[in-house]
């Protein structure tokens, strides 16, 4: 048996298709043969449920000939075929469908499978406004007696409020709502959502004027934010009659707000829609939102109207592999389109400049102490720091910025914080901590001040203490407050001196900013200019700086240095990736490798631009389940104490932030042992590794 781990159902996903069928006015037989051929293709595509257009089987624009009997006994033979079809199908498929039901004439959305009607669906709200005249020929939902009817010689629930349950996937329930139910104060899929659907469902016609388009995305979108679900969202095309309308034949799906996949409009045939919806991060979403399930209760008597209809298809979870149809960022802290990334830069800049300026505001204080190490932390804080001064109106020669070389201090590194503390304007000063470091490792006796090559943790941390310990005694001295330079994907890995050290300052400006992101946001200030061109030059230089905490001597060139964070935690595009998908969303250690898999896989390694990195390397599964263990054994075992009591930061992004006062509270005495048994399920490679 092939391995499920490879398989996206295995880990929360479900594939969806929304289809676009050419249609003929008043021709059910050959609308009903272009759904089932859509049909098929959705489910050899690996699709569990496929939507189809509002009155798709008889076309929408069919007006008085709704009311001619030949019409409708065709729709509904037409719906027979289609129905039928679904037999030998693994598949739910929903169509459009005129139906009559004592003695009146509903739109509605017909749900088969497995060669049963499972349940119908009327329109609840009948637009007779502008070019719309459906009251003319339909009645609305609310309209109806039954709460079931005899279709094709089955009984079947007949209702709106109906949820219709995966059976084989829990998190799975959907519900289907017609065109301008959408567009109403309060659709009928919010109290769908609140009683239960994770998937909602809008069968449309929706012709096409200017500017149309654009609204559905911002319907589609908020709905399914709002809703916290996904929204499969189909409309008529080409086929339509053109008497008075056009039609563009757009389709949508979209989850909590994000656009996964979006059809070509205006295509002169039929024409499908596939995307994998994330139903266990929109059921983790509904449980971390608590305003959720008030909702639910505020609304219950909503909620208990809906009835449930189990839905018996078969997902396909023994296939060797099904990969994910979604694309999955490898850098999810940092936009790939390069205007929403300048613009994320941007926001991001200012909330840390805004918080800052706060800070100092409501201190009474007017200089700030930062530490300039030459590598990329500092120097993003620094930056921050001088437009706060300036935003205050304040000098930048309020900024005490210090320079500390220790033992392994390279000249590459010192030369460019001395030149980034020239070009800022700073107030700035060099110390050699390196006396005062030997007199402390003579006094705890430590072998190095006999000149032994002993260089262990506490070698390490007597170097970060000290530096620590200088800023803050020079802060005091200067009446001024103590500016920390460490990220988000540091706490995240405890990669930081506990106490007197980088874990401690007075305000912490990049405590919520990832690594990935950071290296961002200084190549966009060198990039806007912000900083002239001498500016620019010596923040790219850093840029293209190796990644150390600089405390181990020992390297043959003085430029590069012998100690490499990323050959102790692993490497940061790998861990923030991690840390996103573990800290914003809880998932399973083999679903974040799942998706890390689909993130760095079949990408030509090193020419692969996204959100303006260029990948340094390919990740294979080994590789992505090593780091993984690494993330997850610091993240949950060993760091948790130095986050309890970190430093006041601002909070950046929805990714989230490691503050015990904020997004993360967690015990400093957890074990890690449940996520790395998780993670021992995780293959050591991939089919074509």
């Amino acid at each position: 048996m092939s391995n499920p781990f490879f398989n996206l159902y295995s880990h929360g996903f479900a594939r969806v298709a929304v289809g676009v069928p050419e249609c003929r006015v008043a021709d059910p037989a050959f609308n009903a043969a272009q759904t089932i051929a859509l049909a098929e293709q959705a489910a050899q595509g690996g699709a569990v449920l496929a939507a189809f257009p509002e009155l798709g089987l008889s076309a929408y624009t069919c007006d008085d000939l709704f009311h001619q009997k030949a019409l409708l006994d065709a729709c509904e033979a037409a719906l027979a075929q289609v129905v039928e079809a679904t037999a030998g199908l693994d598949i739910a498929i929903i169509v459009g469908a005129p139906l009559r039901v004592a003695h009146q004439l509903f739109n509605c959305a017909v749900v088969a499978a497995g060669g049963r009607v499972l349940g119908v669906v009327p329109k609840s709200y009948l637009p007779n406004y502008g070019e719309f005249y459906e009251a003319r020929q339909f009645s609305a939902a609310d309209c109806a007696a039954a709460t079931e009817i005899r279709l094709l010689g089955q009984t079947v629930p007949f209702g709106s409020e109906l949820l219709f349950q995966m059976e084989k996937l829990p998190l799975f329930q959907f519900h289907v709502e017609i065109c301008e139910d959408v567009w109403v104060p309060i659709p009928p899929s919010s109290f769908a959502a609140l009683a239960g659907a994770t998937v909602l469902v809008n069968l449309s016609a929706s012709n096409i004027v200017v500017g149309k388009a654009e609204y559905r995305h911002q319907l589609v979108s908020q709905q399914s934010a709002r809703c916290l679900s996904a929204y499969m969202y189909t409309s008529a095309g080409r086929g339509e009659s053109s008497t008075d309308m056009a039609w563009d034949g757009q389709a949508l799906i979209y989850e909590n707000g994000e656009l996964l996949a979006e059809s070509e409009r205006f295509l002169g045939h039929s024409h499908l829609l596939f995307s994998d919806v994330d139903i266990e991060r929109l059921s983790r979403e509904r449980m971390r939102q608590s305003t959720f399930g008030q909702s639910v209760r505020r609304h219950q008597d909503e909620v208990r109207k809906f009835r449930h209809v189990a839905v018996p298809v078969n997902p396909p979870l023994e296939d060797a592999e099904l990969p994910l149809e979604r694309r999955v960022a490898r850098f999810p802290y940092v936009p790939a389109d390069p205007q929403r990334r300048d613009a994320r830069c941007k926001e991001v800049y200012n909330i840390q400049v805004q918080a800052l300026a706060q800070r100092l505001s409501a201190s009474g204080m007017s200089k700030v102490v930062i530490g300039i190490s030459g590598g990329l932390d500092s120097t993003h804080a620094l930056l921050v720091c001088a437009k706060a001064m300036d935003s205050l109106d304040l000098p930048r020669s309020n900024i005490l910025a210090i320079t500390m070389p220790g033992f392994a201090t390279s000249t590459r590194t010192l030369q460019q914080a001395r030149r980034l503390m020239a070009v800022v304007g700073c107030t700035a000063s060099e110390i050699d901590i390196r006396p005062s470091c030997l007199q402390m490792l003579k006094d705890l006796g430590h072998p190095y001040a006999d000149g032994k090559p002993v260089y262990d943790i506490t070698f390490e941390n007597v170097q970060a203490g000290e530096r620590t310990n200088h800023l803050f005694r020079i802060a005091n001295f200067s009446n001024a407050i103590v500016i920390g330079t460490g990220d988000l994907s540091e706490l995240a890995l405890g990669w930081c001196t506990y106490g007197v050290g980088d874990h401690m300052s007075h305000y912490s400006v990049n405590a919520s900013v990832p690594k990935t992101l950071i290296t961002h946001l200084v190549r966009w200030v060198a990039e806007s200019g912000r900083l002239g061109e001498d500016g620019a030059e010596v923040l790219l230089d850093v840029l293209g700086t190796d990644v150390s905490p600089e405390l181990v001597p020992g390297g043959a060139d003085d430029n590069k240095p012998v100690q490499k964070s990323e050959d102790s935690i692993g490497p940061y595009e790998l861990q923030d990736f991690n840390l996103y998908y573990t800290l914003r969303y809880g998932f399973a250690p083999t679903k974040v490798a799942f998706l890390a898999l689909a993130a760095w896989r079949d990408r030509e390694a090193g020419a692969w631009p996204e959100g303006g990195h260029v990948a340094r390397n390919q990740y294979d599964l080994a590789a992505i389940k090593r780091n993984l263990k690494i993330f997850l054994d610091r993240f949950f075992r060993l760091s948790q104490f130095k986050r309890t009591c970190v430093p006041n930061a601002p909070k950046v992004g929805s990714g989230g932030s490691l503050s015990p006062r904020g997004d993360w509270r967690a015990p400093s005495d957890s074990e890690s042992v449940v996520w790395l048994r998780e993670a021992d399920g995780i293959p050591d490679e991939a089919p074509g590794d």
